[in-house]
């Protein structure tokens, strides 16, 4: 090992102790390193590539088809001889497959890290909401015993008042059988107050006792929901690389498989000695494609029906239409796309298919792409340990891209029933320290309407 490796290795161990989020043990094993962390990876910025390349993606793939595309100059050669033009048939079909093949390859693999980062992240919600559970069971045994102890102090008080009363004594010698009778009653109240003061003073024991056992699980609690969280963030990286890989190779297509497929029916047809009618074809597809995703853009933008409406603090409605669905415990919807989780983590907006959906608030995207059950999904984080995230957006309907920073009512999708979705709609969360918190309340407290 050189002095070079060995400095590295020192660099990737010192990181992952820092953080203590290393990956799990099918990512170490592809990673090839067991100490390999994510903020060490991003410091080094080395976690793209030993990411990707335990999905089987590598990097510079647009450079490496650019550098071999066929011009229309080249084809216009090829047709003056046959052998050229047949060579050229077979390196156009060759350069197709490739490019469909890396598309479907970057495809499945973004896919699977994907529903990775779906289901670490959804373990992580249900840890917290646990944690928050048990905490909050804590509290009101705590209370409760504050409470029986007041209670139990107040009963000795009045006890210790009537024992020291002269009078009571001074009955108790009198002779009168009357008076005696008033004492005995009364020494028989003072015992029932305190088998009373007994039950009072056991409840508060035993709700102390009760109090302390929750809160030791909610320590335990927590601590699972940070590691669980760990992974989560591991996961959504690894995630987010491949669906840039899969972006790119999608884009790399849609750049350059229409005037490949023309370039090839040019090369095919023997009766055409000129490109200029295939270049011609081409460019009128192009301007169509522009002109149709241009007025989708600005009939979607139009009809936001409340969407985007500000509120305070720079927050604003996500989306337009009205709420569908709340935030909390819910029956199971079941379909083709599998079923719906039992806890709704985030509160549905429903405005129909394709309607924008804005940024609730400024902020950097840090996530976009695909996400297990999400559909395609997006977070942006807010500043002061808020974020947000917006779901089930359509194919090809999200505009912003990870790193990108957006303001607060910027178009950033299109509404869309991706994933385990039951019809168009945007499903919203709100994040505190990245646990999923109600956004309706949320909303409501920064002036926004739901």
């Amino acid at each position: 090992m050189n002095d070079d490796q060995t400095t590295l290795d020192a660099a990737v161990a010192a990181a992952s102790d820092d953080c203590g989020c290393a990956p799990s043990p099918a990512e170490r094993r592809a990673f090839g390193k067991d100490g390999l962390s994510r903020r060490g990876a991003l410091g080094l910025g080395v976690l793209s590539v030993v990411a990707l390349s335990a999905f089987g993606i590598s990097q510079g793939v647009s450079a490496a088809y650019a550098a071999t595309y066929p011009s229309w100059d080249d084809v216009q050669r090829a047709k003056q001889s046959e052998a050229a033009k047949a060579a050229e048939v077979t390196r156009i079909e060759g350069l197709i497959q490739s490019l469909t093949q890396k598309v479907a390859e970057t495809q499945a693999a973004a896919k699977v890290a994907a529903d990775e980062f779906y289901e670490a992240q959804q373990k992580f919600f249900a840890a917290s909401t646990e944690a928050d559970s048990l905490q909050a069971k804590a509290d009101e045994q705590s209370a409760k015993a504050d409470a029986s102890a007041k209670k139990a102090g107040q009963v000795a008080a009045q006890l210790y008042r009537n024992g020291g009363d002269d009078t009571s004594l001074e009955l108790l010698f009198t002779g009168s059988a009357d008076n005696a009778d008033e004492l005995l009653a009364r020494l028989g109240t003072m015992d029932k107050l305190f088998e009373y003061n007994q039950s009072v003073y056991d409840d508060a024991v035993a709700a102390r006792n009760s109090a302390q056992s929750m809160s030791d699980q909610a320590v335990v609690a927590r601590d699972e929901r940070d590691r669980l969280q760990k992974i989560a963030e591991e996961k959504m990286v690894v995630a987010q690389q491949a669906a840039d890989a899969a972006q790119a190779a999608l884009d790399e297509q849609s750049a350059n498989l229409a005037t490949m497929q023309a370039q090839l029916a040019a090369l095919k047809d023997a009766t055409t000695k000129t490109v200029a009618g295939y270049k011609a074809g081409v460019a009128a597809e192009e301007k169509k494609r522009r002109e149709r995703e241009a007025a989708e853009a600005a009939a979607n933008a139009g009809g936001n029906s409340g969407g985007g409406s500000q509120g305070s603090g720079g927050w604003c409605r996500p989306h337009g239409g009205g709420k569908s669905s709340g935030y909390g415990p819910r029956s199971q919807q079941c379909g083709p796309q599998g079923c719906s989780s039992s806890f709704h983590y985030g509160t549905d907006f429903a405005n129909g298919c394709g309607a924008a959906i804005y940024a609730a608030q400024s902020g950097t995207v840090d996530y976009a792409g695909y996400n297990g059950g999400y559909g395609n999904y997006i977070r942006i984080q807010h500043g002061g340990g808020i974020g947000t995230g917006y779901a089930h957006i359509r194919d090809g309907g999200i505009v912003v891209r990870s790193g990108q920073w957006v303001r607060s009512g910027q178009v950033i999708a299109y509404a869309g029933n991706t994933g385990r979705s039951f019809g168009c709609h945007l499903h919203f969360e709100v994040y505190r320290y990245g646990s999923a918190i109600n956004p309706v309340q949320f909303l409501a407290q920064h002036g926004v309407s739901a």
